[in-house]
This record gives structure tokens, sequence and C-alpha cells, in this order.
């Protein structure tokens, strides 16, 4: 079997694409992440998912200016945080995060959480629509988005978000919000992709799966995720495992391995963050 050296890729509904494997920067200093998202590339990643919020836009964009990559080769996601939602100050913090990575324009933009009590997320997806047209941001869509939210920004503006990067892995797997995803044509995005706390690569389950392709647990995961369609962004900062992640990419499971990890589904009680529906916090 050949190695793979490079992530597949996954269709927008706008005609674009973005690495299917891609690598997070969530509670990364930005002290470290200029190190660490250079060792990302290094591994192979070319996809990299940050946020206002992370506070290490300006690692991350020191790791693309000395990567010797182009703006061709690497594609770069940064959310709106929530303090900053509404028309203008959306317009407003997309330039300021632009200008921490350094970059002329970006390739993803998302708005990080729905914040519904805030009312605020229609105007927001507004501004978004904005940027694209203005040709400053080449895809848009979302984080942390109910079906509510997202059929509402549809209904309101005409314009079907590219992604929706949710909490997603084998104990919260999201059946219902993935098909509504995919009915709409979005994507579906998973962050903390491996659980927390080491709770799921340490089940009995996971375990057999990667014995029998002599794989690691988390391999096998993340090999879960692109087997279902998901766009996936691991996090590590030790460069053994941001090398492992990578080559998750040669682990090809079948329809049984996935049907197994799909059944440790808990539901809502496997959730680990905060819920969408109801999460109001600047």
């Amino acid at each position: 079997m050949a190695i793979m050296t490079s992530s597949p890729t996954l269709t927008f509904n706008d005609g674009n694409t973005i690495p299917q494997l891609g690598y997070g920067v969530w509670q990364v200093e930005d002290d470290v992440a200029e190190k660490v998202v250079r060792q990302a590339f290094d591994a192979g990643f070319r996809h990299i998912d940050t946020a206002k919020i992370y506070g290490n836009e300006a690692g991350v964009g020191r790791a693309i200016a000395s990567s010797g990559l182009s703006a061709e080769e690497i594609f770069i996601t940064t959310k709106l945080w929530n303090a900053d939602q509404g028309y203008e100050s959306t317009l407003e913090a997309f330039e300021k995060s632009l200008d921490r990575l350094g970059l002329e324009s970006l390739d993803l933009y998302l708005i990080h959480w729905q914040q519904p009590k805030q009312e605020k997320y229609v105007d927001t997806w507004k501004a978004l629509i904005e940027l694209k047209k203005r040709g400053r941001v080449k895809s848009i869509g979302v984080s942390n988005f109910t079906k509510e939210g997202l059929q509402h920004i549809i209904d309101e503006t005409g314009v079907v978000p590219a992604i929706n990067q949710v909490e997603l892995h084998p104990f919260f797997n999201q059946a219902d919000l993935r098909e509504f995803n995919a009915s709409k044509g979005i994507l579906t995005q998973a962050w903390s992709p491996l659980g927390q706390g080491g709770e799921l690569l340490e089940s009995a389950t996971i375990a057999e799966i990667a014995a029998k392709h002599q794989a690691t647990p988390a391999q096998v995961v993340i090999a879960w995720h692109l087997a279902i369609g998901n766009v996936v962004i691991p996090k590590s900062v030790t460069e053994s495992r941001i090398q492992e992640n990578f080559a998750a990419l040669n682990v090809t499971l079948d329809a049984t391995d996935v049907e197994a990890i799909n059944s440790l589904d808990r539901g809502a009680e496997g959730r680990i963050g905060p819920d969408p529906a109801v999460s109001d916090f600047a």
C-alpha cells in the first residue's frame, strides 16, 4: 500500500476544497504555536485551525512566514470570537485576525459560537457574506451551530455555510446533526476529535481495532472521522504525536470497525463542552 503524504480534500458547497485532516491549536500558547505549527508542516499537515480567542494567531502567522510554503500550499482557518459579533465589529475583528496571521486573505472564516441569547449571529453571518464578496476570505462557515441556528441564517440570507465545526468524537458522534449538515450541503468538522482525558483512547473497542490494524488508538479514532466524512483537526504539542496523527491517513477501517466505533456513542451524556443551544459567554 502506498504511503499517503498529503491529506485528501473535501469540496465545499462553494466549490473550494479543504484538506480533510488538519492541525488544531486550541490551548497552545502563542510562543509555542510557531514551533508546533512548523512541526505540523514538517509532518505533512497543510491545514491549520486557529481562532482569535486562542491567542495564538500571531504565532501561527510566524510559522507560516518561516515555513517557506506559499499561500496556495496551505489552508488557514480562524474564527470570530463571541464578543466581536455584530456586522461592523465582525468586519473589524476579521482584519485584525488577518493582520496577526500576516495574511492578505483567508481560506476559511467561522463564527465561533452561535450565542443565541446574543441575537447577533444573523448580522454576523451577513458580515461574513460581505467579506467573501470582497474577496477577503474564500469560504465562510460556522462553529458550534445547532440545526435551528443553521436553518435561521440560511432562511435570512439564502447563503448556506460551507462547514459547521462542532464537538464530535465516538462518545458524542452527533449523527443527527451530521445528517442535517449533509442534507444542506454543509461539511461537518470535528473539534475534540479524540475526546478528553484519555477515556476514549483507553476503550477496549478502540484498543482491539488498533491491534487489528497495528495502529495507535489515536490513529484509529482519526481514521474513523475520515471514514465517516468528517473534517478533523487533532491537536498535540508533542512532535512524535503530531507525526503519528498525520500517519492516521494510512489506517483504513472496514465497515465492521466503523460500526463498532459508532456503537460507542453516548448521546448527550457524551458531550464534553458547552451546549451551543444555550451557551452564552463572551
